[in-house]
């Protein structure tokens, strides 16, 4: 038996360490998402990170909404966000909001200006950017930077009380202007916004930068650990430098690689144009990188789960393979799903020595990977639907499918054998003429006829019809967004929506709930749309059935 330990991510290794050393006995993360739009793909990374590591270490995770910026941020985004996470498979400790604590920010801010940490700059954005600097040469000093503590303090409160207009005065930190972090640079930490709040209202119009409420809200939390994308890594030494000046809960802040996948954008407001402008039907577009629009397509979160999982934690960004997603999505999907049959591109098959008007009942299993997944009922009659391309006038030795003079199982039923087919005034087949052999039904075939292939099919008495909508990626290019020479929406895939209105099902699936996921016998992956109702069903393709993911 092998006593070796599982290797442990560099964030592992550093909980560790601080639990043998004694500064923690207990684990505190967060996961803090900004509401002004749905998660995506990079978020998920965020989530298990955080929450699969303090469960993994007997502590608790918070989700503390970032609600700084009235001017994006919508109640809306605030429900969907709950929703996903839930979704995903997982539980928060306490939910809290920024804005929760915006007058103990206020309070801290106080605190430096009385410290000569801060003073307030009248000074328009522009200006205050002409003045950082460049990374080699130093910046230029505010005018204002030696403003008596009394006139800074007098004239935050008067900011608060909302004496003075957007953008006619902010607060800033006085750091270091020629320091070689230009992000400690006096940066800001408030600024003047007269906009109603999601959840204040009108009760502030000034409201506290990023960098500044994000590592007192840890701190007020006493979050442990911070954990956050690689974006983040220069931002840490001013996270450092709010704590410090204020002798608050030294939450430590740990930078990890971002999610990346191929074909995806991952920036919410690319992702918030591509919405608005109508190139999808909204967030939860199938073909969108959002938790919500792959939870439509269909996608389980366990696999979510998994391709982070299998993705892990790292130091250095890189782009992972969408390929290595559908993995994901395909090995799950197998164990679970239904194998139902829908034929997407019908041809008529007559079956001319079966009898006329006749129909029976056929025992079908719903999946042969899960022993618990049980059997259902399909009918089969004379005249049935199959797809267009299991039928060739001509084919060679290598074709296993209808041709004429050739056996070929009908999947669950009975083995037919191709005479002939019907073709219109045009010269196009319509209809394969075929006989069986009753003696040949699956389960009981005693008729010792060993037909090289088998196909799907649906009874024409009793197909539904359905649609059918085939997504592919909606980028035409391996990493969208990242060329300074072109717009992301000139890297759209044209062709990332097919809709079929003409495929037919077997009737059992309009029993199905909406959400579920089936496997269309030998086509792939697909989950049955929200906006499905009475016989009107609409499928949305999850993932082929391409063999697994090699790297």
């Amino acid at each position: 038996m092998s006593t070796e330990k599982e290797p442990l991510n560099f964030i592992e290794q550093i909980i560790e360490e601080d639990l043998q050393s004694g500064k923690h006995t207990n684990i505190y993360t967060r996961f803090p998402p900004e509401p002004n739009g749905f998660l995506h793909i990079g978020h998920t990374k965020a989530i298990w990170i955080n929450f699969s590591l303090a469960e993994k270490y007997g502590g608790k995770t918070n989700l503390r909404f970032d609600d700084t910026n009235p001017t994006t941020e919508e109640a809306i985004y605030v429900d969907n966000i709950k929703k996903d996470i839930e979704w995903l498979g997982y539980n928060w400790d306490k939910m809290f909001f920024a804005s929760d604590y915006f007058e103990q920010l206020y309070n801290f801010a106080e605190q430096l200006i009385i410290k000569g940490f801060a003073y307030v700059d009248d000074q328009s954005s522009e200006l205050i950017a002409e003045q950082k600097g460049t990374p080699t040469e130093a910046g230029t000093n505010s005018p204002f930077r030696e403003r008596p503590v009394e006139e800074n303090l007098d004239l935050f409160r008067r900011m608060k009380a909302g004496e003075f207009h957007d953008g006619a005065k902010v607060l800033r930190a006085k750091i270091d202007m020629a320091h070689t972090n230009m992000i400690l640079r006096d940066p800001l930490m408030y600024r003047i916004k007269h906009q109603n709040h999601h959840r204040t209202g009108d009760e502030w119009c000034i409201y506290p930068m990023y960098d500044f409420a994000h590592g007192q809200s840890d701190s007020i939390e006493h979050i442990t650990h911070s954990l956050c994308s690689l974006e983040f890594i220069h931002h840490r030494p001013l996270y450092d430098w709010f704590i410090e000046k204020l002798g608050i809960f030294p939450s430590r802040q740990i930078e990890f690689a971002r999610m990346n996948v191929s074909y995806m954008i991952t920036s919410k407001r690319k992702l918030k144009r591509l919405v608005d402008e109508g190139v999808v039907t909204g967030w939860d577009d199938p073909r969108m990188p959002t938790v919500a629009g792959m939870r439509r397509r269909g996608y389980p979160a366990s696999a979510i789960r998994l391709f982070c999982e299998k993705t892990g934690a790292a130091k250095r960004n890189n782009l992972q393979e969408i390929n290595l997603l559908e993995a994901c999505v395909r090995e799950e999907l197998n164990k679970s799903t239904h194998r139902v049959m829908v034929v997407q591109n019908p041809m008529k098959l007559t079956i001319t020595n079966y009898p006329d008007g006749k129909s029976e009942m056929l025992e079908m299993i719903n999946n042969p990977e899960d022993d618990q997944a049980g059997t259902r009922i399909i009918p089969f009659s004379k005249h049935l639907y199959i797809e267009q391309d299991d039928f060739r006038e001509n084919a060679n030795k290598k074709y296993y499918r209808l041709t004429q003079g050739r056996n070929v199982r009908l999947k669950g039923g009975f083995i037919v054998h191709c005479e002939d087919s019907v073709k219109d005034a045009e010269g196009n087949i319509v209809e394969v003429l075929c006989t069986y052999y009753p003696d040949s039904k699956s389960g009981e075939d005693t008729s010792g006829i060993k037909p090289k292939g088998t196909i799907h099919w649906v009874s024409k008495e009793h197909a539904i019809p359905c649609k059918i909508n085939k997504y592919d990626k909606l980028f035409a290019v391996e990493a969208p967004g990242t060329s300074k020479e072109v717009d992301f929406m000139d890297e759209i895939n044209s062709e990332s929506l097919k809709v079929n209105t003409g495929a037919f099902m077997e009737p059992a699936l309009k029993d199905y709930q909406k959400g579920s996921v089936v496997q269309f016998m030998r086509k792939g992956y697909y989950a049955i749309d929200p906006e499905s109702n009475g016989d009107n069903i609409i499928f949305n393709s999850t993932v082929s059935l391409k063999e697994g993911y090699k790297r």
